[in-house]
């Protein structure tokens, strides 16, 4: 989806290290600290500037802009992320699933799809998405909304901006911000991740303005509190992305031992986080799948000429699973296979 940044648990130590590193050196009132206050302030000015430009009201950039300071935290946590280069290992999947696909998120999201009564049918209808697929999404980006951030997003995208190693992106998204102002987004909900993301679905601001939906009807796109907005602006999203109504994200599947792998390496290379794409096979239709001894686990086939691509996350001998487009619908929302492959199971389990 849109750029998802998360500090993993098995991180936190290394970031609070750096984080506390950082802040020794930018301790309030040293000289460093002065002068990168006063680099941040003077960068402020262009993104006001940029945003006149852009059409946003004066009033608008003064409630945003109005006492922001550099937050020394935000770049310390940025900072601290894992790498996951190339030659990085690749963990098993198992471990993350038990963690991600578990009693309480799975009890969670049925709660809610009781809870919406005729809600998810009528979103189903209109916007071509299944519900437990629009539940799981929230399950995992916020817990059902139990936790959403509590940094102010227009200080971290600020201040992101303005360290400079993704400019443009921060950049852009503090002016979708200023812009969701002039929409009629109150400043106090102006709160969430400390990389931007913010609200039930861990929108960013630009995805905001392009999929939020109102669907109750009051005039704001509230996925802070609104259910209806939140599951309706989901939908959306996957639907802009290209959801195929009617068909699954994908099966789990056994994989014969002697099937030839060797043989089903694509050549293809994505444009867009490789690494991700590069674990997928090439693609076949679950007629082929099915003569070359691959048989599901439980789910029932799709049709015949569905196309899919198969990854074993765990590797031979473990369960595999065959991946239709919709799969990289949600790979849209967030480019990683252990996420997709949890939405994805999640969203079966709170079916079931």
């Amino acid at each position: 989806m849109t750029l998802h940044i998360r500090i993993r648990a098995r991180s936190l130590r290394r970031t609070a290290l750096v984080a506390l590193a950082s802040c020794a050196m930018m301790l309030p009132g040293s000289a460093a600290a002065q002068s990168e206050e006063a680099g941040f302030q003077g960068y402020l000015q262009l993104l006001a500037a940029r945003a006149r430009a852009e059409g946003v009201r004066e009033s608008t950039i003064a409630s945003v802009t109005s006492g922001l300071t550099f937050n020394p935290r935000v770049i310390a946590l940025d900072r601290g992320q894992p790498g996951g280069g190339p030659s990085s290992p690749i963990p098993a999947f198992e471990p993350y699933r038990r963690t991600h696909v578990d009693a309480a998120r799975i009890a969670g999201g049925r709660r809610q799809f009781a809870a919406t009564g005729g809600q998810l049918a009528e979103i189903e209808r209109r916007y071509g998405v299944p519900g437990h697929v629009v539940l799981a999404i929230w399950g995992h980006e916020s817990n059902y909304g139990s936790y959403t951030g509590d940094f102010d997003l227009a200080r971290s995208l600020a201040t992101l901006a303005f360290e400079g190693r993704r400019r443009e992106l921060f950049a852009d998204e503090f002016i979708a911000l200023l812009k969701m102002v002039d929409r009629g987004v109150p400043r106090y909900k102006l709160v969430g991740s400390w990389a931007g993301a913010f609200g039930n679905p861990q929108f960013l601001p630009s995805v905001y303005l392009r999929v939020a939906q109102d669907a109750d009807g009051d005039g704001l796109a509230d996925i802070w509190s609104s259910r209806a907005d939140t599951l309706a602006s989901i939908a959306n999203y996957f639907r802009d992305a290209g959801w195929r109504p009617g068909q699954p994200w994908g099966i789990a599947v056994s994989v014969p031992a002697e099937m030839d792998r060797g043989a089903l390496t694509t050549s293809l290379v994505s444009p867009r986080c490789p690494q991700v794409y590069a674990r997928h096979t090439r693609w076949k239709t679950m007629r082929e799948w099915r003569a070359l001894g691959v048989s599901p686990r439980s789910a029932a086939w799709p049709g015949d000429d569905v196309l899919a691509t198969l990854i074993e996350p765990d590797g031979q001998g473990r369960t595999g699973y065959l991946l239709t487009g919709n799969y990289r619908v949600i790979l849209d929302y967030n480019c990683s296979n252990f996420y997709a492959l949890s939405v994805g199971l999640l969203a079966d389990e709170i079916r079931r």
